[in-house]
């Protein structure tokens, strides 16, 4: 609740200003006398007392209504019974307890008091020592009343009207329906505290219902349950004039119930004579027989009670004793001026019976002409009440008038049927005065109007046309399409998904009633207050509506009932029975449909919006949008309303409606988090009474209108509570009964096992309800409760239960409890077992199955009523029990995070599809799970590229000074220290996420595998870079040779270079000259060159490898095979390549029989080989592709050069792996021909990665082309000689010339490094985790309508992922060259640019500081390159430098040549160079297929689909989102050449489907295709009934592809179903983004 604040003290119209000129005039007004002046004097004393008594209860905290919505939020304060409070805490704390029904709320002590108490006994004590008689006699009184403060105490009555007035008109009506469920009377006139204006708070009294039970003329006993205000009774008026000796409140109880306290009095506790509020306030209640003998009144009887000196509230007076039945006087010894003598004498004289109590009379009753008078004084007071009983009653019998609430607010008119009828001028009346409560009911008025003389049977039918026989039939339908007939094909599902289309269709065809149109007007306003009005008069008058027709059908049913019994016992009139017994199922469906309220009002306008939702347009006549219909369900919720989670009739959960509710709760309040609280139990046994007192909720608990299907509320939690608990709000789900008898006909136990089973799944705790304490009552529920709990586990779900025991009547004995609590667990032990055998599983004990506490998680609660009722008032130990067992809710609720409102709505649409499906456990999809799995994933592809990019960058550094020699070994632990700053900001990144996520309580279960995959993945990384990059050093040993040459070459060069411009001195100033002599030169040295170099004849890979396979096989017929065009990608089936092995265990006939069949009875495949075994041999080859490329890759062709070794060992572990397979537990041998195509077909693939590279090694080596690129160079070197320049200027130039390409690779491998993470970052289809490059790849394949490419996704995913990324990375690099990747090239130059000239100036100064030569320069220039180029002292050995000596000139020709040299690089730069340029394993396309496809590429057994995990070994099962037709695999209906149409998540909902695993020849049903074993076993899928269009028009649109593939057509049983032809390519495409 929010800090209670000082409201204002006015009526309407009256504001602080005119109350003080009010007291001006009362002090100003001069009326010559000293009475008038005495008057002033008390009147200004009363007010006084009055801000004093608001001051001290609301403290400074002022001018603000006291709010529902602030009541009834949960906060500290409400969890706690508080029996004593501080003052500026009692209202808080009486309203606390008036919310959960406490009578004693009118009890609660103030600490202050009590400290002041003590206080003077203390005094009193000390006093006592010294006091002698006398003084103890005449002092002690005053002394003990002065030090006590009693005068301050604060009256318990003044509380709660002090509470009335600060209150809004929402929460005084809560107040006065709580206090009327309290049994306590409730106020009917009330004075304005400081204006006087009397109101009459009708309102109030608008959700009062009150039940009483009589005997007719027929001595048969009637029930009847009414609005108060609507209740026609007698009225018995009590009032007195003057001051009595006897208490009239006090009389008036014992005449309705002696033993509570209705009307409070002077010697109730707490009471005391500083009452402020209460003078002028009337007071009403009714007592309500119960059809019994001891009844106090035969008929419902209205009490009303003036409080204070009915002489001074002569309005008061007035209106009651005109309306009342029976007026009833208390008197003192009336003097003979006394002015009250004239308005008794006018009563005396009226014809109204009239009952004169005099206090100081000991007389008994006398009667006079109706005229009653009993003396009160020294009499009996159980003597008195049974005289003053049978006065009443007698008065009663001889008067006709009766009183009727509503009827105080209207004009007085006639008195026809002798029913009073007034409205005082004077009287305010709340809801006539509040124009927000007036326009409500006018507007609820106009809709009810529409009701008027229509049969409440038909209400519904009519006026809410959308929830009717069409909902009704949907519904079912979706019901049949989850669970199908053993014969049923996707053409029967396709037709049934049709049907359901047609009747939304329908649905939305239907006319939205004027009635309906009139709500959604009004609740299409921004007025919020006017529409909480609204709402309530709606409800209420619905309410009135419907309650006398249903009481006389619930009486008609009855009867009925007891006919049906007694005709059971009766075999005499057997054969009557089951007329007797339609009639009363005719009865009974009448009750349902008669039932109408809000709830159905809100059921119609979700039934509109699934309607628009489904044909995705608005109705003709809906006049807003439908996409804000939820909306205006959110914000009922919002206000405290319940939502209808199941509707009731059709035991349906309309997901899409809930859903969307859900999503405008979540724009509306943020994706809050909720703890989730459900109740189960058996109907009547008092679940939603205890959830209404627990939380001051508003689920329906009147008779006749018990909670049909599921609701949800709100309850908001204070700000303070927030940061004691995980969650903002706690959402309440209230259920219907289980074993409902109303629902005789659908309540089966299946029925109450979803129930059981949907409330325990969306719940974090579930309240189970038990009536009473026999064990046989509890024995159904406990196994339906178990079984669903049992159902959670299976699921991995882990909420938590309280068991409470109503009606338990006797709560305090801690023995007899015990034992209670030992045979509760005994039967749930009981049930465990029982459930265990339905649900296969191995729990023993219910321990097993959740964790439970018997000591703390069972509940005992005493009867809710204190007496019988309709008069007993709420037994306070039942109100203890309600605070007691809210504690345990909110300690559980302390530890548990909840759930936020989006997961909460994927659990309710989980749990609801998985109960759609016969089997829960199968058929459950844990969205939330999966969701948080997903999201794990997606920050494990962040880790593992933050470790993948940081050892990227390691690798070049290390790759560069392995070249440059400045490495001779590397080993684990460098590259571990190297790694180490990034491990740890990946663990860092690691804990947060397991800590902070809001899913942490889902992903903690992975947190340890995940922990060790990373520790996997950093060993796996650093062990491959290290094999790696010892591989490149001894390929730079084994590369020496050839380098020497080059550098010899080289050297050659360089001398011959600096001796011709020795001969050409005198021609140096000719350049033609020059030019001549040095072309002459150079081709005389190349021609010696290439006679040195042995014959080198350009490669053929595909020649070498037929010339190896031939060799292998020589003499075998296969060797006729060897073909380069074999592709064994492009297969449809490797039939052809196996040979089945014989056995000594079984015939031949059976091993075939055993490798083949697969869908036995049912379907076949082609060429009978099974999916199991095309995808082994499939998985194979795809393996070999991978790990040859992986081979090609190690051998560093690029650097090494190709020679036939190469392929001899890509054919020699081709060789292996086949044997290998062979070798394994398969029951067939290849072909010879199929190691032929396997070797061909993977050449063939790598011919062009292996040429491109050795294009490379060829550029850099071989003397010829290498020699030819230096020419320009040397010329340049020639010209500097001829032209005398000093050495250091030529060398410098050597310098530039020699760092053009180690820059051009450094530059191009850094951009390649940039530009993958930038793809990453921006690319869409290659910035999430695997399964959204499934969805771009789809998308793709869609959009390019290529059905070889489709084969080949199917066939090979892996192949063509890394194909896809091919591609995506090309177009990116072509469409961004200019933008991006220009740009981080010309970065990359300027950067390496300013590195070289800070090594040139470095050395140039190390070299000065140390005196040293060129030798040293070098050597300091290198080292400090070595880790970003492959530029080393070697590249410089062939030329002599011996010479230089001026470093600064050095420097400058380095600087000025380097400027044109990266100028050169930079032009060179275009779309084509890049790839060219790069080494293979330095692409972007090979780094990110690197980091994709380190996924899972495991197929499912029946469709192909690949499981979309993104770790290989990941935890669990396999799984897809998106299975497909299984006909895409091969397979076919058994004995035709039809190819099948199932799809793997509806096939899997068959009983009549049968696998036989190819290792064996028993059958097993395809719905349990786990105990298959093997592949099957380690694939979870789903029953899931969705549209799919995507794989359904792939399907439509390639069948004749298909066919031809196949060799089969999709025809008799396989026909496509026609609506498959309706999905175009956009639709299949959208379906992506829907179901992925």
């Amino acid at each position: 609740m929010q800090p209670m604040g000082r409201c204002k003290m006015e009526a309407h119209g009256t504001d602080n200003t005119e109350m003080e000129d009010f007291n001006t005039q009362a002090e100003n007004k001069h009326c010559g006398t000293s009475e008038v002046s005495t008057d002033q004097h008390l009147h200004q004393e009363v007010l006084n007392k009055k801000e004093n008594l608001f001051h001290r209860l609301l403290k400074d905290k002022h001018h603000s209504k006291l709010r529902a919505a602030d009541v009834l939020q949960l906060t500290a304060h409400s969890l706690h019974s508080h029996e004593s409070c501080a003052e500026d805490e009692l209202i808080q704390t009486f309203i606390q307890k008036l919310l959960i029904m406490d009578y004693r709320a009118r009890c609660i002590k103030t600490k202050d008091n009590n400290e002041e108490a003590h206080n003077g006994q203390a005094s009193y004590e000390s006093f006592k020592e010294v006091a002698d008689f006398e003084d103890f006699i005449h002092n002690l009184g005053s002394v003990s009343n002065k030090e006590t403060g009693q005068s301050k105490k604060i009256h318990p009555m003044d509380v709660q009207m002090a509470t009335f007035h600060c209150a809004d008109s929402f929460l005084k009506q809560l107040m006065v329906t709580k206090l009327s469920q309290c049994q306590y009377a409730l106020p009917l006139l009330v004075p304005d505290p400081f204006t006087q204006q009397t109101e009459f708070p009708l309102w109030t009294f608008r959700q009062i219902n009150k039940s009483w039970k009589m005997t007719n003329t027929n001595n048969e006993i009637i029930s009847q349950t009414q609005p108060i205000y609507k209740a026609e009774t007698p009225m018995v008026f009590f009032f007195r004039f003057g001051s009595v000796s006897s208490s009239k409140s006090q009389l008036m109880n014992s005449l309705i119930n002696e033993k509570h306290n209705t009307f409070f009095h002077r010697n109730c506790s707490g009471s005391s004579k500083t009452r402020v509020l209460m003078d002028g306030v009337v007071e009403i209640t009714w007592f309500c027989p119960s059809g019994r003998e001891t009844d106090k009144f035969t008929e419902c009887v209205a009490f009303c009670n003036l409080h204070g000196d009915a002489g001074d509230h002569e309005k008061q007076l007035q209106i009651l004793t005109e309306m009342s039945s029976v007026n009833v006087v208390l008197l003192p010894q009336l003097q003979r001026n006394d002015r009250s003598r004239k308005r008794l004498q006018e009563l005396h004289k009226g014809s109204k019976p009239l009952i004169c109590l005099f206090t100081e009379d000991e007389s008994a009753v006398t009667v006079v002409k109706k005229k009653y008078r009993i003396g009160l004084k020294d009499r009996n007071q159980s003597e008195i009440s049974d005289e003053l009983r049978r006065a009443i009653k007698d008065c009663l019998s001889e008067s006709s008038s009766t009183f009727r609430l509503e009827d105080v607010s209207k004009p007085s008119e006639n008195t026809e049927h002798h029913t009073q009828k007034l409205r005082h001028s004077d009287i305010r009346v709340d809801e006539e005065d509040d124009d927000d409560c007036r326009r409500g009911r006018e507007a609820a008025q106009q809709m009810m109007s529409l009701l008027e003389k229509k049969d409440l049977t038909e209400i519904k039918e009519s006026f809410l046309p959308h929830q009717g026989q069409l909902w009704h039939q949907w519904s079912q339908k979706n019901k049949e399409l989850h669970r199908p007939r053993a014969d049923e094909t996707e053409v029967d599902i396709s037709r049934k998904q049709t049907e359901m289309k047609k009747i939304l269709e329908q649905q939305h065809e239907s006319n939205i009633s004027e009635f309906m149109k009139l709500f959604l007007n009004q609740m299409n306003t921004d007025a919020k207050h006017k529409k909480m009005f609204f709402i309530k008069w709606l409800i209420i008058l619905l309410g009135e509506y419907i309650s006398a027709d249903l009481s006389a059908l619930h009486h008609k049913y009855n009867e009925k009932w007891s006919t049906v019994l007694q005709m059971k016992e009766n075999h005499d009139t057997f054969e009557q029975l089951p007329a007797e017994q339609a009639e009363l199922e005719r009865i009974s469906e009448d009750l349902q449909a008669a039932t109408f309220g809000v709830e159905h009002i809100m059921r119609e306008i979700g039934q509109i919006y699934e309607s628009c939702s489904s044909v995705k347009k608005n109705k003709k006549d809906l006049q807003i949008p439908f996409s804000s219909l939820p909306s205006l369900a959110a914000e009922m919720m919002i206000s405290g309303f319940p939502l209808e989670l199941m509707d009731g009739d059709a035991a349906h959960v309309p997901v899409i409606w809930i859903s969307a509710v859900l999503d405008q709760l979540i724009q509306k309040l943020g994706d809050q988090r909720v703890f989730v609280l459900s109740v189960l139990g058996l109907q009547s046994s008092g679940k939603s009474t205890m959830l209404n007192a627990m939380f001051g909720l508003q689920f329906a608990v009147s008779a006749g209108r018990c909670t049909r299907g599921a609701f949800m509320q709100l309850i908001r939690v204070s700000d303070e509570m927030k940061t004691q608990m995980n969650f903002d709000y706690i959402l309440v789900v209230d259920t219907e009964g289980l074993r409902a008898l109303e629902l005789a006909g659908r309540s089966t136990r299946d029925h109450d096992n979803e129930l059981a089973t949907f409330v325990v799944g969306i719940a974090n705790m579930t309240l189970i309800n038990i009536f009473g304490e026999n064990p046989s009552e509890m024995l159904d529920i406990l196994q339906i409760v178990v079984q669903a709990f049992m159902r959670m586990k299976k699921v991995s779900l882990n909420p938590s239960c309280v068991f409470v025991h109503q009606n338990v009547s006797d709560i305090t004995a801690g023995e007899k409890n015990m034992e209670g609590r030992r045979r509760l667990l005994e039967k749930l032990d009981e049930m465990t077992e029982l459930a265990a055998e339905e649900e296969v599983c191995d729990a023993q004990r219910f321990s097993d199955v959740i964790r439970f506490d018997v000591q703390n998680d069972v509940k005992y609660f005493a009867q809710l009523w204190e007496g019988s009722p309709p008069m007993a008032p709420p037994n306070p130990n039942y109100c203890e029990n309600i605070q007691e067992l809210k504690k345990t809710i909110m300690s559980h609720a302390s530890k548990s995070h909840g759930m936020m409102l989006k997961d909460l709505k994927d659990r309710i649409k989980d749990l609801w599809e998985a109960l759609l499906n016969e089997q829960f456990v199968f058929s459950f999809r844990n969205s939330l799970e999966i969701s948080a799995y997903r999201k794990l994933e997606t920050e494990y592809s962040k880790w593992s590229w933050s470790l993948r990019s940081a050892m990227m960058e390691t690798e070049s550094k290390l790759y560069n000074k392995i070249e440059n020699e400045a490495v001779r070994e590397v080993e684990e632990i460098d590259l571990q220290r190297e790694l180490k700053m990034t491990s740890e900001e990946v663990e860092k990144s690691m804990s947060e996420f397991f800590e902070k996520d809001k899913d942490k309580d889902i992903l903690i279960q992975w947190k340890t595998s995940f922990e060790i995959k990373i520790k996997e993945l950093q060993e796996n990384i650093v062990r491959e870079t290290k094999r790696k990059l010892n591989g490149i050093l001894q390929q730079r040993d084994l590369r020496k040779k050839i380098d020497d040459q080059r550098t010899n070459h080289e050297n050659a060069l360089y001398e011959k270079s600096k001796e011709l411009p020795l001969k050409l001195k005198d021609k140096a100033n000719d350049e033609e000259t020059l030019k001549k002599e040095f072309d002459l030169f150079w081709a005389q040295t190349v021609d010696e060159i290439i006679s040195d170099k042995p014959p080198n004849n350009d490669i053929d890979i595909m020649r070498d490898v037929i010339k190896i396979l031939s060799d292998i096989n020589k003499g075998h017929p296969s060797a006729d095979h060897i073909k380069e065009d074999s592709n064994i990608f492009t297969v449809s089936s490797f039939f052809d390549y196996v040979i089945f092995k014989k056995s000594t265990k079984k015939g031949v006939k059976e091993l075939i029989k055993g490798a083949f069949s697969t869908m036995k009875g049912t379907f076949g495949n082609i060429r009978t080989l099974s999916p199991e075994k095309e995808a082994q041999i499939r998985s194979l080859v795809s393996d070999v592709d991978q790990q040859t490329d992986t081979m090609i890759q190690s051998f560093n062709i690029s650097k090494m050069g190709y020679n036939m070794s190469c392929i001899q060992k890509l054919i020699d572990y081709i060789n292996k792996r086949v044997t290998e397979h062979e070798e394994g537990p398969v029951k067939y041998e290849f072909k010879n021909e199929f190691f032929i195509d396997l070797v061909l077909s993977i050449c063939v693939r790598a011919n062009k990665m292996i040429t491109d590279q050795h294009r490379l090694f060829r550029e850099t080596n071989d003397p010829v082309i290498y020699v030819e690129k230096k020419r320009e160079e040397y010329y340049s070197i020639f010209q500097k000689y001829c032209n005398e320049a000093p050495s250091a200027a030529v060398f410098g130039k050597i310098i530039c010339q020699k760092l053009k390409e180690p820059i051009e690779q450094s530059v191009y491998k850094k951009t390649a490094r940039d530009l993958t993470y930038e793809i990453m970052k921006n690319c869409e289809s290659l910035n999430g985790n695997r399964l959204n490059l499934e969805k771009h790849i789809l998308k793709t394949l869609a959009e390019e309508n290529d059905f070889v490419k489709y084969m080949d996704y199917l066939n090979y995913p892996r192949l063509h992922f890394k194909s896809f990324i091919r591609d995506e990375v090309s177009r990116y690099i072509t469409d961004k060259f200019s933008l991006s990747v220009l740009p981080k090239m010309k970065n990359n130059i300027k950067f390496l640019q300013q590195k070289i000239m800070k090594a040139a100036h470095e050395s140039t100064e190390h070299v000065q500081v140390n005196s040293g030569d060129v030798g040293l320069w070098l050597k300091s220039f290198t080292q400090q390159l070595s880790d970003v180029l492959i530029f080393s002292e070697k590249d410089l050995s062939g030329e002599k430098h011996h010479d230089v000596e001026d470093f600064n000139l050095l420097e400058y020709v380095i600087k000025k040549d380097l400027t044109a040299i990266m100028s050169d690089i930079s032009n060179s730069f275009n779309t084509d160079t890049f790839p060219l340029k790069l080494d293979r394993k330095f692409r972007p396309h090979e780094i990110l297929t690197d980091h994709f496809c380190q996924c899972c590429w495991v197929q499912c057994p029946f469709c192909g689909a690949t499981c979309t995990y993104s770790i290989e070994n990941h935890h669990g099962d396999h799984s897809t989102p998106f299975h497909r037709s299984i006909g895409l695999n091969g397979i076919y209906f058994s004995d035709t050449s039809n190819l099948s149409t199932h799809i793997c998540t509806s096939a899997v909902a068959s009983s009549i489907l049968y696998i036989c695993p190819s290792d064996s020849t028993d059958e097993v049903p395809w719905r349990e295709y786990r105990r298959a074993g093997g592949v099957y076993a380690d694939w979870s899928i789903t029953p899931d009934l969705s549209e799919l269009p995507y794989w359904k028009w792939f399907v439509c649109r390639f069948q004749k592809d298909l066919e031809k593939h196949h060799k089969k057509t999709f025809e008799g049983q396989g026909k496509i179903p026609d609506e498959w032809k309706k999905y175009s390519k956009l639709d299949a495409i959208e379906s992506l983004y829907n179901y992925i």
